[in-house]
Parts: structure tokens; C-alpha cells; sequence
């Protein structure tokens, strides 16, 4: 398995070697752009204004920045390293924060951790995340991009996730939504979230629709006709409380009224004592 990024991650004085590897597999299913008359490929030919049609081989191009009309300063692969400084080529934690202060959001893409030595301080430092419940928040650079990363314990091991800056995150777009007026449709909805709630298993979720797609492709080749999949009648419902009293029907709930708190029953009082009576004189 190759490594996208080797360095070190430091807190303190502390320094580990470190290697990174992408935690997702991409499995695309392929397909070629054809030509409709001819079923041939499509080629995409690298070329430049003044080349006159000649293809431009790889190891002739090169990154420039326009700063000018018609003006580049060329960059190579040299140029983006000496700009590195120490901080940049290694994973330096600024600060440990608690892990549910990130918001989801924030989360970009997922690295397993891998130490290259200084295991004994690896160790140290998954042990101490997990005991403290806090991830460690840096800033590096991978490639060519620096990048906000939080380093997190996960099973006993160190997990890395690029974050994405605040500047990166677009304003909202849906406007502020006021509170529902309707007691009742809110106690129906809670009931319905309540009667639907289990603990999440991704390994409960399949990529159905790529199955589908070489489900798809088989039956092209063996010059069958695509079969579509059967959906569920669409039942929608225009109004709310009839939408959220068949979801509970469906659900096989009923909704929970809200415990009254039992009072007790108050003491009657004792009636008073007759005052004793005087005593007769003999």
C-alpha cells in the first residue's frame, strides 16, 4: 500500500515519524467516451496556442502564474519545497480541543496514521486523545496545499482528517426557521424520530446503485434489455397531520403523552379533641 505523505507529527517536544494512507478506495465503474458513427475512443490531445496542432508530451509541461497578460513565472516541484518551512513539512499541534466542537462540516478526507518509528510515543499520544477525549488540531501541508487537519484516537490507532478553513464554508443560503406553533405536530414528529431510532451500522449501507449499473452492463452485453427496478408507489400526502399521523401508523407507535407527576394524596387533618371536661366537684 503506498504512503501519500510521509513526515511527523510533534506536540511538545515531543516528535513521531509518521506516514499517511488514505482511509477510502474509490471503485468507479469506467466508461469510455465513443464515437457514435465509428464506437471509437475519444483522445484528448494536450497541445498549446502557438504548437500548430503538435502534441505537447508531458514532460514538457510545466506550471506557470499569469501575472500579466501574456507573462508567466514558472513553477516546479523544487520551487514548491523550498518554500516549505519545518512547521509546513510536519504535522505540528497547535492546540487539543474536545471532538464533538467540530462541527461535521469542517470534515473533508479521513488518513490512517501509521508510525515509522518513535512507536512507544505513538502510543503515548493515542492513549493520552483517549483518555483526555480531545483531538489535536495543526496545520500542514500536503503537496502543494496547506490544510487545517485534526488528529483523533479511533480504535486504538490515530486518525488524521483534513478540515476545510471557516473561509472555505459558504453562508447558508435557508434563512433562520421560526419554531412550529402546533404542539401537536411536533409531539407526532419527536414520536415518529423516537420510534425510528437505532445506532448507526455503516456496514448496513450498500452502494446499491453501482450494483445496479453492472447489473446494467451484464445484461447489455448478453443483449438483454434493462430491467428497472421496482419502486414503492409514491403515497405522498399534502397535509402535514395526516403525513405524520400515517408515519406513526406505519411505525406501529402511539404517541407518548407526557408523564403527569403523581401527587400524593393529602392527610386529612384529625378532628380536634373535645376539651376535657371539668371535673365534678363531690
Amino acid at each position: 500500500m503506498g504512503y501519500s505523505y510521509k513526515g511527523s507529527i510533534g506536540f511538545g517536544l515531543v516528535y513521531i515519524p509518521i506516514a499517511l494512507t488514505a482511509v477510502t478506495e474509490a471503485d468507479p465503474i469506467g466508461f469510455r467516451m465513443l464515437d457514435k458513427k465509428t464506437m471509437s475512443r475519444i483522445k484528448y490531445k494536450k497541445t498549446c496556442e502557438e504548437c500548430d496542432g503538435r502534441e505537447v508530451p508531458n514532460e514538457d509541461i510545466v506550471k506557470g502564474y499569469e501575472y500579466e497578460d501574456d507573462k508567466y513565472v514558472v513553477f516546479d516541484d523544487k520551487d514548491f519545497e523550498r518554500i516549505k518551512t519545518k512547521k509546513d513539512k510536519n504535522i505540528v499541534i497547535d492546540c487539543f480541543v474536545d471532538l464533538d466542537e467540530i462541527d461535521p462540516i469542517y470534515y473533508d478526507r479521513s488518513y490512517y496514521v501509521t508510525p515509522t518509528g518513535a512507536e512507544k510515543a505513538y502510543a503515548l499520544l493515542v492513549a493520552a486523545l483517549r483518555a483526555e477525549n480531545k483531538t489535536g488540531i495543526a496545520k500542514t501541508v500536503l503537496g502543494t496545499r496547506e490544510t487545517l487537519v485534526a488528529l483523533r484516537e479511533k480504535n486504538g490507532t490515530l486518525v488524521l482528517n483534513t478540515l476545510f478553513f471557516a473561509e472555505e464554508i459558504r453562508k447558508n443560503p435557508v434563512k433562520a426557521v421560526e419554531e412550529p406553533e402546533d404542539a401537536k405536530e411536533l409531539t407526532l414528529a419527536k414520536s415518529i424520530i423516537e420510534g425510528m431510532a437505532e445506532p448507526f451500522r455503516p456496514e448496513a449501507y450498500r452502494n446499491e446503485y453501482r450494483q445496479r449499473v453492472r447489473d446494467a452492463i451484464d445484461q447489455k452485453i448478453t443483449g438483454r434489455q434493462i430491467s428497472a427496478p421496482r419502486d414503492r408507489a409514491d403515497r405522498r400526502v399534502v397535509d402535514l397531520m395526516e403525513a405524520l399521523q400515517q408515519s406513526l401508523s406505519e411505525l406501529g407507535g402511539v404517541v407518548k403523552k407526557p408523564r403527569k407527576t403523581a401527587t400524593k394524596p393529602k392527610k386529612k387533618s384529625a378532628p380536634p379533641k373535645p376539651a376535657p371536661r371539668a371535673a365534678r366537684s363531690k
